[in-house]
């Protein structure tokens, strides 16, 4: 606000004229109170009631007080202008909670409004205004407000139909009973099967324009009118703390193991995104199967509500998202404009905000037609080869690629919870093993804690080499990372566009990087060099369940010479032992240092590690200048000395 400014004399103005609404209703200590002098007051009957463009508009009968009357509350109908629209603001309109029938005292400075080729004139500026009740009816009438409701109706006039443009949309009326809420006021009179058939299409009255429902219907929510939109994105965000503690307290069957909630992304004719938050989810195993039925389709939404008006400086990963699907593939309606003329799809500004809905009262009113086609507004995941998007420029750009995961190491910060750290995934697509190395052939992708991944894709991850796909990655400073809104599947989803990339799985061994001066932390290579030490203070083993692999071992109570398993609860007849020592390498590709290379693995599968973590001298000595090879090693750290930890097999050459 510039000092002196409109904004700030607006603001001014605003603000007094609160404060004298407020001082006025304050000196109204009864409504039933009249004045003795009524000079400017205008005296009004309500006959019918509806809302428009938020404002709520009354039809009412302009009464009079008869000369002959003894009671100062009769009151004849006028005879000079017998019917007037008087409108009312949302505010003004919920401290009055008048209806049909009602009697409203408007004060000055009311004012007239004589409009051009109608004949009833309209009343503004109503502000001052108070409901009159009628003696012993006080009581009586307040107790029937608690205990009836009357249906306002809400008309939604589209401005295309005010500004009279072309619109083949134009044609329809304009003015629907089909669109009512439920508002407290007295019902004097009964629904006739007229209504009834309106209300029953009013669940069928569909609009296709999310800003609209929203202006129209207020942020409280709608339940009668309906919105399609297309379904862009299906995915799970984790539950917040107090959002599950809610859940408990509403005593949801499964509320102890709540940890995410369904979400789409929808999109409507009109290029507005939403955010469409639903019910909770004790996994997210069934995020695939959401994907497949959903994406591409049409949905009808209803009974939503507001949670936020989300902004681009405050919910980056959302916009984001959103950006990745702008501008649109077809054209899209411009409000206010007519629809018949040529709209484009480039150069458009892409949205600065969105809204954040979810459903009432755990009630959902959501319909996907499966069966219908895939909807022109949808835009699939873009594919692109890991060679691709290490070259992109830019930052925050949302990526999807389909790749092999090589190996997984959790963050190992003990103070943070496992279900809480992040992941390192180390992985490589056919793009990096057929270039020359300008590009890492395994590069690294972080899991954020943020990113939910269901108990199927985890267990993959952690069992074997298993093909991803990561849909929808958020890629900048040079790395890729999975965050909310990411989604990662062990299957190519069936509606995917690949940007000119090859996506040929791989067939043959992975290649891997030699470690060299270029070769940084967090990265996965190839070790070569010569044995110029081993510490053997640091070098253990441990025995092993050859079943499941735990490695915490107890002695068998009938007979010590055994190990008993309590995972599962048996002898361990073969135990696997695992061994962990501390390897110093001399390596031709870094030559002005040393390498230590951590290895740590099952000794009967090696017969090179049994001498290596040998504790007798001599055998010791026995290795020393042998030259070995790690086939993969995870570079903790690139300073100097490079620190590695062997991954898989070790080679004598």
């Amino acid at each position: 606000l510039h000092r002196g400014g409109l904004a700030e004399r607006l603001c001014r103005l605003q603000n007094r004229e609160r404060s004298a609404i407020s001082f006025w209703r304050h000196r109204c200590v009864s409504e039933a109170e009249i004045p003795p002098d009524k000079s400017g007051i205008l005296i009004v009957k309500i006959l019918e009631v509806f809302e428009e463009c938020t404002m709520q508009v009354a039809v009412c009968e302009q009464l009079e007080e008869s000369p002959a009357a003894t009671d100062s509350s009769d009151f004849v109908t006028s005879t000079a202008e017998p019917v007037l629209k008087v409108l009312f603001t949302r505010e003004t309109a919920a401290h009055l909670k008048s209806g049909p029938q009602d009697i409203i005292h408007i004060y000055p400075p009311w004012q007239k409004l004589l409009l051009r080729n109608a004949n009833v004139p309209v009343i503004m500026n109503t502000y001052f205004s108070q409901k009159v009740l009628r003696g012993g009816h006080l009581e009586a009438k307040e107790k029937a407000q608690g205990s009836t409701k009357k249906l306002i109706r809400k008309n939604i006039v589209s401005l295309a139909h005010t500004f009279r443009l072309n619109d083949p949309e134009d044609n329809r009326p304009q003015e629907s009973s089909e669109n009512q809420v439920a508002c407290a006021a007295e019902s004097t009179q009964t629904r006739t099967k007229g209504d009834s058939k309106q209300q029953l299409l009013a669940l069928s009255a569909v609009n296709d324009s999310l800003l609209e429902m929203v202006e129209s219907q207020g942020a409280v929510g709608w339940r009668e009118v309906q919105v399609r939109v297309a379904v862009q994105r299906v995915y799970c965000l984790p539950a917040r703390e107090g959002v599950r503690c809610q859940a408990q307290e509403n005593n949801s069957a499964h509320a102890a193991g709540l940890f995410c909630r369904l979400c789409l992304l929808v999109q409507d004719a009109y290029g507005m995104f939403s955010e469409v938050q639903l019910q909770f989810l004790d996994s997210a195993e069934d995020v695939d199967q959401y994907c497949r039925r959903w994406e591409g389709k049409f949905c009808c939404l209803a009974g939503m509500k507001v949670v936020q008006r989300a902004t681009r400086a405050r919910t980056l990963g959302l916009f984001s998202l959103i950006d990745s699907l702008w501008p649109p593939v077809v054209p899209v309606k411009v409000p206010g404009q007519s629809q018949d003329s040529e709209m484009m799809t480039t150069n458009l500004p892409p949205p600065s905000f969105c809204y954040i809905l979810t459903v009432q009262s755990g009630e959902i009113h959501m319909k996907v037609d499966e069966e219908e086609e895939i909807s022109n507004l949808y835009q699939p995941p873009v594919v692109h080869g890991l060679k691709e998007i290490f070259q992109m420029g830019g930052c925050n750009v949302r990526c999807s690629f389909w790749a092999r995961v090589l190996y997984l190491r959790l963050q190992t910060k003990h103070s943070v919870p496992i279900n809480q750290r992040e992941i390192w995934l180390f992985v490589t697509d056919f793009t990096l093993q057929d270039v020359a190395p300008v590009v890492p052939k395994v590069v690294a992708v972080s899991v954020a804690a943020s990113c939910v991944l269901s108990t199927e894709v985890a267990e993959a991850l952690a069992v074997a080499s298993r093909f991803v796909f990561f849909r929808d990655a958020l890629w900048g400073k040079g790395r890729i990372i999975c965050v909310e809104r990411t989604v990662l599947l062990l299957q190519k989803p069936l509606l995917y566009s690949a940007a000119g990339a090859d996506l040929s799985e791989l067939t043959g061994p992975v290649k891997l990087d030699e470690l060299d001066s270029t070769t940084q932390a967090n990265s996965i290579c190839t070790v070569r060099g010569t044995v110029v030490g081993v510490d053997e203070n640091t070098a253990y083993s441990w025995p092993t369940c050859d079943r499941c692999g735990n490695g915490k071992l107890e002695l068998f109570p009938q007979d010590s010479k055994l190990l008993y398993c309590n995972q599962c609860a048996e002898v361990v007849i073969s135990p696997v032992t695992k061994m962990q020592l501390e390897v110093f390498l001399s390596c031709p590709s870094r030559s002005q240092s040393t390498v230590k290379v951590k290895v740590w693995y099952k000794m009967r599968l090696f017969v090179l590690i049994n001498m290596l973590l040998s504790l007798q001298s001599y055998e010791v000595r026995s290795v020393l200048g042998k030259e070995v090879g790690f086939r993969s090693c995870y570079v903790r750290a690139a300073s100097s000395h490079p620190d590695c930890v062997g991954l898989e097999e070790i080679v004598l050459l």
